[in-house]
């Protein structure tokens, strides 16, 4: 089972790599070729182009539920149903809509902001809206979120902008949409324990939103490795299923049903608990994989039949990639399905060590170091004392913060004195953790920064470590870690005297420009910031220079005081080490050291390149007349 499921995503895979998708004429020769490797039963090369006409078939059907052209940038009236717990605050909401009612073919699912929203948006509501619409589109940047990808995955056709006083209520949310109660549980919470740290990790834990969380917090739990604590997960859908068959096949036996015996009853109550969990999740990645998986062992343990663990991960791939091909351009898709695949690995036909917490050691090491070269990979960074945070960790999250956390939601419609309680510990709980998380971050060479290593040195950094994780008895096992020297001391390129290298970043309207010199690094301007809180600095500089492995800005110029030139440069500072600031509006920057103004005369050399700024002379009255002009 296991190599049908892999041939079928490879199909997948072969299939994302094209810039186009395959015509009509060869989609029709594609599936002779199918039928004729049905009849030679060569079953795995059948698979493999399985995988691929049905995503190609899949992506025709994405890209006709797109945005036709003629209707970008008109005023469109549209009614539909709020699809997502909307981010609202009273400068700007997003969220994404369902498309039910509209006089033009659009497509079913869009993505919308409002800014300075008039109303109160709910979860499931039914609204009429007059609305902007455009084709996705994002910037392309080495480094960046493939946005349109992200788009593409979740099968939103437009995005799109509210006008302001056209919206009309029509109806509030069903009683049966999940999501309303997920949002009447988020403001319940709020209501009843305010907005703190411990409120917003309650809400990820237990509604999956993260909404609320800081910044600082999403750069604590990833420097220490703890996001996948954080969110709803695999193993918190797994654990909650655990404690359910555990409760239910007790309870069953002393009330002695013998017509429907306890192990059945306990495998339906774990699946329809992790069904539910895992709804209020959002549906996530990680709890459909989970779903899929525990599903599978239900199913099993219902008819009293053996399931082998790797049959529930092939099913899972198989089941994920036959609804939605595209999961595959997620990376949360990779990093879950490749940590299962490693405990699989691990523990599979092996013998455990008597003392169980080795056993956990064993796995974290194993799970942690075998994601490092996709996390470098993806995001050019990965934590090093991951294993040790999640050693303590997640027991404490797993077997206490996750129930804790669903005690008190349900508790408090029924208990609120309960529900009280229950969150007076979890508070005391995620104030410790969160400062134990703290902590660790502060920690010398806590994370690891590198370029963005190649496919090959990934690859050979996979097959080195399971050589290295394989079992006693493989020879030879310590020559794994000679195939990961490429990925631990990359080698990296070096310009020669005299040389630069310029690039442009795509930040839409406005400016940001890299320079590199042998061994030097300039940052010209930054880029917009938006009304939403998000700038180009944050989303396309850094990890534009993570994929680069640069790790220090010589000079950051910012020619004057325009949004989208000067919007990103808080983030820039805040993100990374920058020796000097040379700007034509000093006054700007006055919590920050070596501040220079820009005056035209100014020459410096970097490795035999020269450095010039040309304007301005003298001082104008407008911020334009005042740019820094640079020449290279």
């Amino acid at each position: 089972m296991i190599f049908y499921a892999l041939a079928f995503a490879c199909g997948d895979l072969t299939l994302q790599q094209f810039l186009e998708l395959p015509t009509i004429s060869v989609l029709v020769i594609i599936s002779k070729l199918a039928a004729i490797m049905a009849r030679l039963r060569y079953w795995y090369c059948l698979f493999f182009i399985i995988g691929f006409l049905w995503a190609s078939v899949f992506g025709y059907y994405q890209l006709n539920d797109q945005l036709l052209p003629e209707f970008e940038g008109i005023p469109l009236k549209i009614t539909g149903e709020i699809a997502n717990l909307p981010e609202q605050n009273a400068q700007h909401a997003n969220f994404e809509f369902t498309v039910l009612e509209s006089p033009e073919k659009l497509p079913t699912k869009i993505k919308l902001n409002w800014y300075a929203p008039t109303e109160i948006l709910h979860a499931g509501e039914t609204w009429t809206f007059i609305v902007k619409l455009k084709r996705p589109h994002s910037n392309f940047n080495l480094g960046s979120n493939d946005y349109e990808g992200w788009l593409f995955m979740q099968s939103i056709g437009a995005t799109g902008t509210v006008s302001k006083d056209s919206p009309i209520f029509i109806a509030p949310a069903s009683l049966f949409n999940v999501n309303r109660l997920r949002q009447k549980i988020g403001d319940s919470l709020i209501k009843n324990y305010g907005e703190n740290t411990s409120t917003a990790l309650l809400k990820a834990l237990t509604i999956g939103d993260d909404n609320s969380l800081s910044v600082e917090n999403w750069n604590t739990f990833r420097i220490t490795g703890v996001t996948h604590l954080i969110v709803i997960s695999g193993s918190h859908i797994a654990l909650v299923a655990g404690l359910v068959y555990w409760f239910t096949i007790n309870l069953w036996a002393r009330l002695n049903i013998l017509r429907f015996p306890p192990p059945r009853a306990a495998a339906l109550g774990s699946l329809i608990t992790a069904i539910f969990y895992a709804s209020l999740a959002g549906y996530v990645i990680p709890t459909k994989r989970a779903v899929i998986m525990l599903g599978m062992i239900a199913i099993a343990q219902f008819y009293q039949r053996h399931n082998h663990p790797l049959q529930s991960f092939a099913m899972a791939l198989l089941v994920m990639l036959i609804f939605n091909p595209t999961m595959l351009l997620s990376i949360g898709f990779w990093l879950s399905f490749l940590a299962v695949a490693l405990i699989l690995y691990r523990v599979a036909g092996r013998l455990k060590s008597p003392m169980n917490w080795l056993n956990g050691v064993d796995i974290q090491l194993t799970v942690s170091l075998g994601l490092s070269p996709l996390l470098l990979f993806f995001f050019q960074q990965t934590s090093l004392i991951s294993p040790l945070v999640n050693f303590i960790a997640v027991p404490i999250v797993e077997l206490m913060v996750v129930p804790l956390a669903l005690l008190t939601c349900l508790s408090m419609g029924f208990f609120p004195w309960l529900a009280d309680k229950f969150f007076s510990i979890l508070d005391f709980i995620l104030k410790w953790l969160m400062t134990c998380f703290e902590f660790a971050e502060t920690l010398p060479n806590a994370m690891i920064d590198s370029s963005q290593p190649s496919f090959f040195t990934v690859i050979l950094s996979c097959l080195g470590l399971l050589w290295l994780f394989a079992p006693r008895g493989v020879p030879a096992r310590w020559l794994g870690f000679i195939l990961n020297l490429p990925l631990l001391f990359p080698i990296i390129p070096k310009l020669n005297a005299g040389e630069a290298i310029v690039t442009i970043l795509d930040v839409g309207q406005g400016l940001a420009v890299s320079v590199q010199t042998q061994n030097h690094q300039l940052l010209y301007d930054t880029g917009a910031k938006f009304p939403n809180g998000g700038d180009m600095g944050k989303n396309v500089v850094l990890p534009f220079f993570r994929y680069q492995g640069v790790k220090k800005i010589d000079t950051l110029l910012i020619s004057h005081d325009d949004n989208d030139h000067i919007g990103g440069a808080k983030s820039v500072l805040e993100g990374m080490s920058v020796e000097s600031v040379l700007t034509s509006v000093p006054e700007k920057f006055t919590p920050y050291q070596q501040i220079m103004r820009c005056q035209s005369g100014q020459t410096w050399i970097w490795e035999g390149v020269k450095f010039t700024v040309l304007s301005p002379a003298i001082f104008f009255e407008t911020d334009n007349n005042n740019s820094c002009v640079l020449k290279i």
